[in-house]
């Protein structure tokens, strides 16, 4: 077959920069890349399918195809997820519940066996399960404000639903036997100028010291914590900000750091702050999308930044310390397809750092030998990646560029 023929040409041709692709593909074949649920749907979820989003958040574009039921929405998802080669895992979020035809269940009721289709889905489709609360698209969410809310109602239903939501996580973690990272990220925030930005901080840290404070075993739940630079209707101040959650994790050691790829300054980048927990033995969880100008979350493409994050995980030797998410939602072309052009280009870029030259890399720069390093980087660049790349789908019984004829 060409594609085994064109493997060995490929594998040849690294091997001349002693770059063992076989290496590089058992590798790759242990790095779970975690697909977020939400882009199949515009992430209406299940409580609404008519549900008008808030926050914060929005989806644009109005492509067909977004489903209109349960069933037709898992249908869509698992043709994504087929889509995708290799190990992966889905993150889920808290409104996709199965309320058994009782539409009365809130936020702060939710349990384990509202998300048993979950865990079904899972295991039939052979993958791994992450959670996500929701703290948005609620009326107990319409001020801006859910766990550093002042209204200690308010605040008070919304530490139940993070509680709840971490029983969920440690739900999943057993029944699918690898653990659930339940990722924590509220809208809360000011419009215009902030006078009191300590206030709300310190009733964020004692929201998260409640939620968090029943221990639950890491091989089932990890949580993560989800920092923003701004938000729409949270331009002038986020509560939950990139410096606040990062010394509260270091604090409290009671969960881990997320980086969203968005959720900075436009030419601030989370490749750049990897290492600086790395050195620290530091867990991250990671939302990789792609901003264009501010938080706009297209969907990933093989763009610098998202190759350069990748390289440093595989420079720090630290796939098993940083664990991939996705996070992009895109209602202007088909979501299918979307989800599947997204997933497919994580497994690529991770592909692409794991066929570098790392320690020879390394060893130049730390001899001085600054030429020789800037050489065999840009020397690896004409290599035939798509070779390996087509390897790996005929690895994994996942079609190479066919699917795109469908959609």
């Amino acid at each position: 077959m060409s594609i085994d023929r064109n493997y060995e040409i490929a594998k040849e041709l690294y091997a001349a920069y002693g770059i063992d692709t076989d290496a590089a593909l058992k590798k790759l074949s242990e790095i779970p890349v975690s697909i977020h649920c939400w882009q199949i749907d515009d992430l209406t979820g299940f409580e609404d399918f008519n549900a008008k989003l808030s926050g914060g958040l929005a989806t644009t574009g109005n492509a067909a195809g977004k489903p209109k039921s349960v069933p037709e929405y898992f249908e869509n998802l698992t043709q994504a997820i087929k889509l995708v080669p290799g190990k992966k895992k889905v993150a889920a979020h808290a409104v996709y519940l199965d309320n058994g035809g009782v539409n009365n269940i809130d936020r702060d009721a939710i349990e384990p066996k509202h998300f048993a289709h979950w865990v079904e889905f899972a295991k039939k489709m052979g993958v791994g399960l992450d959670f996500n609360p929701t703290y948005f698209n609620h009326a107990k969410a319409e001020d801006g404000f859910t766990l550093s809310s002042n209204d200690e109602g308010i605040r008070r239903f919304w530490v139940e639903h993070g509680k709840r939501c971490r029983k969920i996580g440690e739900y999943f973690g057993k029944e699918m036997g690898q653990v659930c990272y339940t990722n924590h990220w509220i809208p809360d925030g000011y419009k215009d100028i902030t006078v009191d930005k300590l206030g709300p901080r310190k009733l964020l840290e004692k929201s998260l010291d409640e939620i968090f404070e029943e221990k639950i075993d890491p091989k089932y739940n990890v949580d993560s914590v989800e920092s923003k630079l701004f938000g729409l209707g949270s331009e002038a101040y986020v509560t939950g900000s990139h410096e606040f959650y990062t010394n509260y994790v270091a604090h409290k050691k009671n969960c881990i750091i997320c980086l969203d790829a968005g959720h900075f300054h436009p030419t601030e980048v989370i490749s750049s702050k990897l290492s600086s927990y790395l050195a620290f033995d530091q867990e991250i969880m990671l939302h990789v999308s792609r901003p264009m100008r501010w938080d706009s979350d297209h969907v990933t493409i093989l763009d610098d930044e998202t190759k350069a994050i990748m390289e440093e995980i595989a420079r720090c030797d630290a796939f098993d310390k940083v664990h991939i998410g996705l996070d992009f939602f895109d209602a202007s072309i088909n979501r299918i397809a979307a989800t599947a052009i997204g997933g497919r280009t994580a497994k690529k870029a991770i592909l692409l750092a794991l066929l570098q030259p790392t320690k020879e890399l390394q060893d130049a720069e730390h001899a001085g030998n600054f030429t020789k390093r800037l050489a065999l980087l840009e020397e690896v660049k004409g290599l035939p990646f798509g070779f390996v790349w087509a390897k790996y789908c005929d690895m994994n019984d996942c079609e190479q560029d066919d699917w795109i004829r469908r959609y």
